[in-house]
């Protein structure tokens, strides 16, 4: 069977993981390294004892000929960095959110559809084997007909909080709901709606963003709705990140390495009829636990196999990370204008930046790239004394 030929573009920690995965994946081989921190190349080519490495990633292309090229870079780097991967006509596997805005995800879609690759954006938690114990119990019907979701972020600033933790939370959404349809979001800045003044470049270089919390209705076909919670928590909380799934019959959570069954589909709190049950997560054969890899970068690697060989897109596709921010740009849109915004929109520019222009202001000033002194910039912008 074909084993596939993975290259590196970035081997920070985003990188290590993924090149973790596909370096123990049986069916995929790490024949290449490339990042302009040298130390780093040697670092992770010392580990996974990978001996080209370079700074330079036409180069790295044309010399090792990879079936994947993985893009685990900052998100400001991903629209270069895909179009110019894409030009050599091979595989793509981004960290996410694919881009910043709908015009750049746009065309990064049509050039793979152009040069007729694969885009897979690393939603890695929707094929993990915590999501896949509850994909399996849904498939079952343990809950009947699913009706509702509810998903929410770890505490952060919740415009990043959309752009970073909210991306899979959408993306997880899709796996049982299908597309979104439309969606109206209450968005708030220091307690208050958001005014034009309020929106803001993002840390880490995933954008423009705006509210401090949003808090987010979404309709889905089939009669399903879904709220996404974005809410900044004084300390950010990664037990707050989940998703639960609403049926007719019973309810469902998924977590990052655990999932839980409810046979029932209202919370009775009297004993017997109160039981969340654990469900057993669903590992690949062939993950070793003892291992470096993380379960879910094995899983996303194995999917990425199975999808080149079956001549399909990868479940966590380009497309489906183009309607994420879709999804995204919508509930700013409608935090800002205050009205329900349909999907797909027909208008792709981004809608903070339209609302600024409209009230006669350009583009916000810079900002922190770091979380912490970006919080701590934001709160001086409102008057506040210190980040948290």
């Amino acid at each position: 069977m074909k084993i596939y030929r993975v290259a590196m573009l970035g081997c920070r920690s985003r990188g290590t993981s993924a090149a973790q995965g596909y370096n123990a994946h049986p069916r995929t081989e790490v024949v290449g390294l490339c990042d302009l921190v040298q130390e780093r190349v040697n670092t992770l080519g010392d580990e996974l004892g990978v001996s080209a490495r370079y700074d330079d990633l036409d180069k790295m292309i044309e010399e090792t000929s990879p079936d994947i090229v993985v893009i685990p870079t900052g998100t400001e780097f991903h629209y270069p960095l895909l179009m110019r991967v894409l030009e050599h006509g091979v595989n793509v596997d981004v960290e996410k959110p694919i881009c910043t805005d709908l015009v750049q995800a746009d065309e990064v879609v049509a050039k793979a559809q152009e040069k007729g690759v694969r885009i897979a954006v690393h939603h890695q938690g929707r094929v993990g084997a915590s999501m896949k114990a509850v994909w399996t119990a849904y498939q079952e019907g343990r809950i009947g007909e699913l009706r509702y979701i509810q998903g929410s972020g770890k505490g952060y600033y919740a415009g990043y909080g959309l752009m970073n933790i909210g991306t899979h939370i959408l993306n997880n959404f899709f796996k049982f709901a299908g597309h979104c349809r439309s969606v109206s979001a209450v968005g708030l800045t220091d307690g208050h709606p958001i005014t034009p003044r309020d929106v803001v470049p993002s840390p880490s270089g995933m954008g423009t963003i705006a509210c401090e919390q949003v808090t987010a209705a979404l309709s889905f076909d089939n009669n399903v709705t879904a709220d996404l919670l974005q809410h900044r928590f004084p300390v950010v909380d990664s037990a707050a990140y989940m998703l639960e799934l609403y049926g007719t019959e019973g309810r469902l959570i998924w977590k990052s390495g655990s999932a839980w069954v409810l046979p029932q589909p209202h919370f009775l709190p009297d004993g017997e009829r109160d039981r969340w049950e654990p469900l057993d997560l669903i590992y690949h054969e062939d993950f070793d636990p003892k291992g470096s890899a993380g379960e879910t970068e094995f899983w996303f690697a194995d999917d990425y196999v199975q999808a080149l060989d079956e001549g399909r897109s990868h479940e966590c596709s380009g497309d489906e990370a183009l309607h994420v921010i879709e999804v995204l740009m919508g509930i700013f849109e409608s935090a800002a204008y205050q009205k329900a915004v349909e999907l797909p929109q027909d208008q792709r520019d981004h809608p903070l930046l339209r609302w600024r222009r409209e009230h006669g202001l350009e583009e916000p000033e810079s900002m922190p790239r770091g979380y912490g002194d970006w919080l701590k910039a934001e709160d001086e912008r409102l008057g506040r004394a210190t980040g948290g």
